[in-house]
């Protein structure tokens, strides 16, 4: 019987179940026992940035040439702005027609501004002007960009490092080997920390619940319902769509993933998992060149629950402050979101702070409007982190059979061996 717990998948499951038994029995204990994913995040997250510098700079370095660099990029790009969109007009049409938010009434003059100030602080920076946000792409000083762990910038300087290698050739060489080697020592750590991830399930779980209890679940209920019955089918059907354009089965795809989708369930955040996820595409077939371009990339640009969160959530409030949205505002608001779903990578509550920004860039809804959500976006990231996930993994399968760099031999066998 406790064989089952070998497997980190299970451990993980006990620590979920376990932490919603905590939250409702010891909710004061539950709320402290926050350390622990805190503890395990901060972890994971000391590694990330050297793992891409790695993972990124080696597949290039190893590319035959700088135009499969560039052509990789641009497919990369209109695929997950294509995608995001996509998942955005759902949200908003989801809304329209089940109007989670209709009948609340709630007067914008009643709702507190002092709630939102910090996000609106932060969402300052969140959606900037287009040239602003360019140069952001650019760090200060690149050991700036590792310390403070932007995605971006990291990923900026480590296909700057990978090409500089690639042009250096066989000179690189001894260099090319110690990444490799340094690269290997980082995974072996992944290892150790992810025995951690159990209890980190117990915590958040214990949190969330302990925390918000079940008032909360019901409060919302309607939009909750709506954005996770969206975002399963949004997974199942465009999501699994893109899947058996890859030659990969879906179902089989979240097996491969589950241990990886329960530690994203439990920490809320999908930076817990990325190196083990890009350990888990080369194992299925792609190379190791679009796993790093992809993937890293993915994580700011390509984020289909938030982008359904955001569209859906706006609508939402919307309709609790009875503010008229016509077809033109309805445009704007969706311009403007899809600039803002891609500005809060890496922010700390970046979904707070994308939806303030998306509310203080359009006048129509009063960006107070915010406290409302504030509540339940924890049990609302969830369902946003778990898609975030399964789309960038789909995508890396995508582009990678776009560019003929899919061993679908390789991932039939790894997907039957992990089954």
């Amino acid at each position: 019987m406790f064989r089952i717990f070998k497997h980190l998948y299970a451990r993980v499951l006990l620590g979920l179940v376990l932490g919603i038994i905590c939250g409702f029995m010891f909710p004061q204990f539950g709320i402290k026992a926050k350390f622990f994913a805190d503890l395990f995040i901060h972890l994971i997250k000391m590694l990330i940035t050297p793992i891409i510098f790695c993972t990124v700079s080696l597949g290039i370095a190893k590319m035959e040439s700088m135009k499969e660099v560039g052509r990789v990029g641009v497919k990369t790009l209109f695929y997950f702005e294509v995608v995001s969109t996509i998942a955005l007009l759902i949200g908003v049409a989801v809304a329209l027609i089940f109007e989670p938010g209709v009948g609340m009434n709630i007067d914008p003059a009643t709702l507190s501004s002092a709630a939102t100030q910090r996000y609106t602080e932060m969402s300052s920076h969140a959606a900037p002007d287009i040239l602003t946000l360019i140069l952001s792409f650019i760090p200060k000083s690149v050991i700036g960009a590792f310390a403070d762990g932007n995605l971006i910038q990291v990923l900026l300087f480590s296909v700057l490092f990978g090409i500089a290698l690639s042009h250096l050739g066989t000179k690189t060489k001894q260099v090319v080997e110690g990444i490799e080697l340094v690269s290997s020592a980082l995974m072996k750590i992944i290892d150790y920390i992810m025995e951690v991830a159990p209890f980190a399930a117990f915590g958040a779980m214990a949190f969330t619940v302990g925390k918000y209890g079940a008032t909360s679940l019901t409060n919302f209920l309607w939009l909750i319902l709506c954005l996770y019955t969206t975002s399963i089918l949004f997974i199942f059907v465009i999501l699994g769509t893109l899947c058996r354009y890859a030659g990969v089965g879906l179902l089989p795809l979240l097996r491969y993933i589950k241990d990886e989708l329960l530690i994203v369930l439990g920490t809320s955040t999908t930076e817990s998992v990325l190196p083990r996820i890009m350990v888990k595409m080369e194992k299925l077939g792609c190379s190791k060149s679009i796993v790093g371009l992809v993937l890293p990339t993915g994580y700011s640009f390509n984020l289909d629950g938030a982008a359904i969160y955001l569209s859906m959530t706006v609508m939402f409030l919307a309709q609790a402050m009875n503010v008229h949205v016509s077809t033109e505002a309805l445009i704007g608001l969706i311009i403007v979101m899809l600039f803002t779903s891609k500005g809060g990578a890496g922010v700390a509550g970046a979904a707070l702070v994308v939806l303030t920004a998306t509310l203080s860039a359009h006048p129509l809804i009063p960006v107070a409007g915010v406290t409302l959500v504030m509540g339940i976006d924890r049990i609302l990231n969830e369902v946003r982190a778990l898609t975030n996930l399964v789309g960038n993994v789909i995508a890396t399968l995508v582009i990678a059979k776009w560019e003929k760099q899919l061993d679908l031999t390789m991932a039939k066998k790894e997907l039957t061996s992990s089954s």
